[in-house]
């Protein structure tokens, strides 16, 4: 399996060390992905002997099969209709992008015209396969709270225009508490599970998310409530930061390399 990688961040580098080790069988990076020859994927291509690219034309000129996004809002849009059209396989990881229904549309209609992989990862969270099984029958409530200490929330364009002090607090501070509508594209690089929940379940503006930053913890902790006619689920997620990005959870890191050990599997336990 022939794998691109756009962005050159910790998800970047995770995928090379384990595909490099043959965690995920048979699959190779052929490229890594860049904005431009000053991007910080640039020398982590190098020190792999992986071509590093930033164009859509030198990107298929390295015939990926599957292309993980793990980069931005704007790498989706940029790159994702056009490589689907290819029936090049796209893991986002980016979730948030797809709040936009126009985006989200296309994504889909050119995966459904190619027949390529359009795959969205659970990321930081768990329980989408009963919130989709639930909804077959009726959900009457899906939220999430996304609450992580205030380091995590430290440069976001929302934080600062809304004056918010993180620094010294000494309680909980709520950042957002609406729909996921309008809370997604605020936190652009931390609420990307509650896109995914979103897409997976009763849509974005039935979803409730709340946003908050609290000093006494450690670990990123969310708390997603389901209530249906088939009964209720209560979950408590408490995830190890990335080492090197306080925004990004280690589970979501290696939901994305799950998500490529399985992208073409003929067997599946779960959903």
């Amino acid at each position: 399996m022939r794998v691109a990688i756009i962005g050159g961040g910790t998800i970047a580098t995770l995928f090379i060390e384990h595909i490099n080790r043959g965690d995920l069988g048979e699959a190779k990076v052929v490229a890594v992905v860049g904005r431009s020859d000053t991007s910080r994927g640039k020398p982590l291509a190098s020190e792999h002997g992986i071509a590093y690219v930033t164009t859509l034309e030198e990107l298929l000129a390295q015939r990926p099969e599957v292309v993980v996004e793990a980069a931005s809002h704007e790498a989706v849009r940029e790159f994702g209709v056009a490589l689907l059209e290819k029936g090049i396989a796209l893991i986002v990881l980016s979730g948030g992008a797809l709040c936009d229904d126009a985006l989200r549309a296309k994504l889909e209609n050119a995966a459904m015209t190619s027949g390529a992989m359009l795959y969205v990862p659970s990321g930081g969270i768990c329980g989408l396969d009963a919130l989709k099984t639930m909804c077959i029958a009726g959900v009457e409530e899906v939220s999430i709270a996304v609450t992580k200490p205030p380091a995590a929330w430290k440069g976001i364009a929302y934080v600062e225009q809304q004056g918010f002090n993180l620094e010294g607090l000494t309680q909980p501070l709520t950042l957002f508490d609406g729909s996921a509508r309008d809370g997604v594209p605020l936190f652009p690089a931390n609420v990307n599970i509650a896109a995914v929940l979103s897409m997976a379940g009763v849509g974005f503006d039935r979803t409730r998310l709340k946003v908050v930053a609290d000093p006494s913890l450690t670990l990123n902790t969310h708390y997603i409530t389901l209530r249906g006619k088939t009964g209720n689920v209560s979950i408590k997620l408490e995830s190890v930061a990335s080492p090197d990005n306080p925004k990004t959870s280690w589970l979501a890191c290696y939901s994305a390399l799950a998500a490529l050990k399985y992208a073409k599997s003929p067997v599946r336990y779960g959903t």
